[in-house]
């Protein structure tokens, strides 16, 4: 019998559709042998694997006017656009505590996907127990070119692994995943068009880095046709939002994230036997 897998797109708050997802899974029983998270895909979804339903949304309401946490006043004082101190030091430590150990206990694999600024590809990380370097790799993903600093890890810098591999079912089939879930946060139909914004000089410097951005949307577009045609042959189960989520990625208001969140549940709940078919055939 194969390996079933979890398969989670990125999106700044749109994650928030997704984890609406996950804790419906938690609640049902629903598991995967392994997944892979991009940028908020990781950031959100690894509260999934340390268990901790409700987890997400509760910290992203309760600290949305916090200063530390994200906004302008962030980027100017710490260079990121969601403080690196409070949101992988602060928050999960001291204000709401991350279930390390049940994390490092649950036996799914987890990848984070990043990239390299140098060479332009992307890297895949498997977090182990979510601690210390771990939390860097999260960070790395996360960090979105113009908005956060480069992560350096092992020497290495670091960004958005949404710029080099949006929806990595590729790799988790590669990796043995013969049944795979795939939780969008964009609805079916959309297109993501070219970015047509100057790129800052820091960026420039980092030519390859420049060129995926150039070029995500050849490959984000590529990827979301791949995706589509695997669920056509019953080799992948998507799930996405029914229309455009439409929430801003500095979005202060609590009820705001609570109905992207709240639809995430909805879909998950009008999914359930779809997906526990889908898994178990």
């Amino acid at each position: 019998m194969g390996k079933n897998g979890l398969i989670l797109e990125g999106g700044a708050l749109r994650g928030l559709f997704t984890m609406g997802i996950l804790d419906t899974f938690l609640e049902e029983g629903i598991t995967f042998d392994g997944a892979v998270g991009v940028s908020a895909g990781v950031a959100f979804g690894c509260n999934y694997k340390s268990e901790q339903k409700g987890r997400a949304i509760r910290y992203n309401k309760k600290y949305n006017k916090e200063w530390r946490f994200k906004g302008w006043r962030s980027l100017i004082a710490t260079g990121d656009l969601y403080g690196a101190k409070f949101c992988y030091d602060t928050l999960p430590n001291e204000l709401d505590k991350f279930d390390y150990d049940t994390f490092e206990k649950n036996k799914m694999d987890f990848w984070a996907v990043v990239s390299n600024c140098e060479t332009g590809k992307a890297e895949y990380h498997k977090l182990t127990d979510g601690r210390g370097e771990d939390m860097q790799w999260i960070r790395a993903s996360a960090s979105m070119p113009l908005a956060s600093r480069p992560v350096v890890i092992n020497g290495n810098r670091y960004l958005d692994g949404g710029l080099s591999d949006s929806i990595p079912l590729e790799f988790m089939e590669k990796q043995g995943f013969t049944k795979n879930v795939v939780i969008l946060t964009q609805p079916k139909g959309f297109v993501k068009h070219a970015y047509k914004k100057a790129l800052s000089v820091p960026l420039r410097k980092m030519p390859n880095l420049v060129e995926l951005v150039r070029n995500r949307h050849i490959m984000y577009n590529a990827e979301v046709a791949y995706v589509r045609a695997r669920e056509d042959s019953g080799d992948a189960l998507i799930l996405q939002p029914r229309e455009a989520l439409n929430i801003k990625p500095l979005e202060r208001d609590p009820d705001e994230m609570q109905r992207v969140y709240d639809h995430g549940v909805e879909v998950a709940r009008a999914n359930l036997n779809r997906v526990k078919e889908f898994l178990t055939s």
